[in-house]
């Protein structure tokens, strides 16, 4: 086990340089001139100040050199300055990052308690109307555009039935009540198309299950049924539900972009959208570094869950 974590880690380091390298290099693929990008016409009056503007940048020195600057920044928690916002990108981040946090967690928790006991009853009572509705619920689920889902809950909620906010994010320790109604809709709009994928895979991982010959031979042994399913079959059948789950945690984190939009939540998803429309390159490449880390290092995180799922597994 410790032979295989550390090989993950080795293997983890020149995906991590690769991704840097990506994440630099999105301003040197764009067409034409950086400063024009990030810059309108007003702000570069003369030719003074485009020199200016290219040297406070580092762009007037060679590529390579713009990169291990760029980089020795990032590993030293410097991520530039934002254009928009003139402030630390990081600070910016560090900001928002909690509330973006708190609804992936929470739209999370509400697609794991919807989708394993759909997909686990659909897979129990297959072909009968408790298997037809989970996986009427599933398509619908991956069908419906997060982005709807999150207005019609609105309609539902927040102005036909006036129980819920439709937006905002108030976070108070003293009153975890209260910062749960502004979590309930967009968690359920974010994680409702996750439920429906998850739902579908434990369904199917359930029924393969099932049909092996060790639930054959609990069963004529007299082992309570409850123990077949639960201790037995659904705990085999985690394995690739838990890689699943780790790529759909990282995905989360970019869906949140539409729906910290939808909820006006603010999070760094809602800080993605106010970057590009302001042109604010470095904040951008800021983010889109963070999220491409979080997606390898959950990944990382899930290969080495295996074990606990499934101790039969041999990662050497």
């Amino acid at each position: 086990m410790q032979r295989y974590i550390l090989h993950r880690i080795l293997v983890l380091i020149p995906v991590l340089i690769l991704v840097s390298i990506f994440c630099f290099s999105l301003l040197h693929l764009i067409p034409g001139d950086p400063i024009d990008f990030m810059f309108s016409d007003e702000d570069l009056d003369d030719a003074e100040t485009r020199l200016n503007l290219e040297k406070e940048l580092g762009l007037d020195q060679p590529i390579y050199i713009q990169y291990f600057t760029w980089l020795g920044g990032v590993l030293t928690g410097d991520f530039g300055n934002s254009i928009h916002f003139e402030r630390p990108n990081a600070e910016l981040i560090l900001e928002r990052f909690p509330a973006t946090i708190l609804l992936t967690i929470a739209a999370m928790v509400v697609s794991v308690l919807i989708a394993i006991p759909a997909g686990v009853i659909a897979a129990i009572k297959r072909n009968t109307s408790g298997d037809h509705a989970a996986m009427t619920f599933a398509l619908l689920g991956i069908s419906i555009p997060n982005f709807w889902l999150g207005i019609l809950l609105i309609m539902a909620f927040s102005i036909y039935f006036p129980i819920l906010p439709s937006s905002g994010y108030e976070a108070s320790i003293t009153d975890p009540i209260e910062t749960l109604k502004f979590v309930v809709l967009p968690a359920i709009t974010l994680g409702t198309a996750v439920a429906a994928i998850l739902a579908r895979m434990t369904r199917s991982e359930m029924l393969e299950e099932i049909g092996k010959e060790y639930v054959r031979t609990a069963r004529a042994k007299g082992v309570a049924e409850r123990t077949v399913i639960f201790k037995h079959t659904l705990k085999n059948a985690m394995v690739p539900i838990l890689t699943l789950l780790g790529l759909q945690f990282a995905n989360l984190l970019g869906g949140t972009v539409i729906v910290e939009t939808v909820f006006q939540w603010p999070g760094v998803g809602s800080l993605v959208i106010i970057a590009i429309y302001g042109r604010d390159y470095p904040l951008v490449q800021a983010l889109t570094l963070i999220f491409a880390v979080i997606f390898v290092t959950v990944n990382f995180f899930v290969d080495i869950l295996y074990k606990w799922a499934n101790p039969r597994i041999t990662l050497e």
